[in-house]
């Protein structure tokens, strides 16, 4: 999923037109491209974990226009939706916009739209039935708008597609697949700050709300809403050959976790397991994707 690292690698900042006389030649129009690559220690999206606290392989390519304009795809290796729905270790994500930037170039605004897909889960049904019917086609398309001052970033992005990575909704009583998370949004400040001699530094809070996925109270354990706030602080290196960072992100994203599965109380949303879907009742590894995490990363741009 498209991260503000991510975002920062591919934006291109345009300055303001000067004043053009009819006798001069317009100015050539500039393409570039921008492929990455990188490693994480663990993937986090919006602070929860995508791969159950473990390692990501990740890359990409940016494609950015004069005008504004902007393209690029994104992948990265994952696990939650092979555990949840039988298939599924990779997500790619494709996306396009327009940036620029006005007021004297202090200010930036940004509008787009980004599609995550997860290859090979689409219709899935293999496994556990049951567990199945909690889970919708992960697959999700959101727009997105943002504007800037400076090293401030202000971003909302609402989920247009039928569903918001998988989640179904539900009642008090439980599931209730009559309806959709279509709606879903998250509304997010980011900072980044460039301290000098290739160090900098990032902070960033972020509301994410699910539509109509609240907490349960008839089932057992019963089940907490998927709502939830996060926030990070980060230092980045740019040691020559790529850039290095550190990263402590967080949530309050209630209800507990344990492993085996908890059998009573109230269940955090972000308890996730490794083969969620077994039919033999070999559900494992249950961990809270969702409490703090020190990351370590790195990122070569070409």
């Amino acid at each position: 999923m498209r991260k503000t690292l991510i975002a920062a690698a591919m934006a291109t900042a345009f300055a303001s037109p000067a004043l053009v006389f009819a006798a001069d030649a317009a100015p050539t129009p500039t393409h570039s491209f921008a492929p990455n690559v990188g490693v994480v220690s663990d993937y986090l999206f919006r602070g929860i974990s995508q791969t159950r606290h473990a390692a990501a392989l990740q890359g990409g390519v940016d494609y950015s226009h004069s005008s504004g304009l902007y393209a690029g795809v994104w992948g990265s290796t994952i696990s939650w939706v092979k555990d949840a729905l039988g298939s599924g270790g990779t997500e790619i994500d494709l996306y396009g916009g327009y940036k620029n930037t006005f007021a004297g170039g202090d200010w930036t605004y940004d509008v787009g739209l980004i599609h995550y897909n997860y290859p090979g889960s689409g219709g899935s049904t293999k496994g556990n039935a049951a567990v199945f019917s909690q889970f919708a086609n992960p697959n999700t398309t959101e727009v997105y708008g943002a504007i800037g001052y400076k090293w401030v970033t202000v971003k909302y992005s609402q989920a247009i597609s039928s569903h918001f990575i998988g989640w179904v909704p539900t009642t008090a009583a439980g599931t209730d697949a009559t309806r959709n998370t279509k709606g879903s949004n998250y509304l997010e400040i980011n900072a980044a700050y460039d301290v000098g001699d290739g160090w900098g530094v990032s902070g960033h809070v972020g509301k994410q709300k699910v539509k109509n996925v609240v907490s349960t109270t008839a089932a057992v354990p019963t089940a907490a809403s998927a709502d939830y706030t996060d926030w990070n602080i980060g230092v980045t290196k740019d040691v020559g050959f790529g850039v290095v960072g550190l990263t402590y992100s967080d949530t309050d994203a209630k209800g507990h976790c344990s492993n085996p599965f908890p059998a009573a109380g109230t269940v955090s949303a972000y308890c996730w397991g490794a083969n969620m879907n077994s039919t033999t009742g070999g559900q494992n590894g249950f961990k809270d994707v969702a409490k703090g995490a020190i990351v370590l990363s790195f990122k070569k741009t070409f």
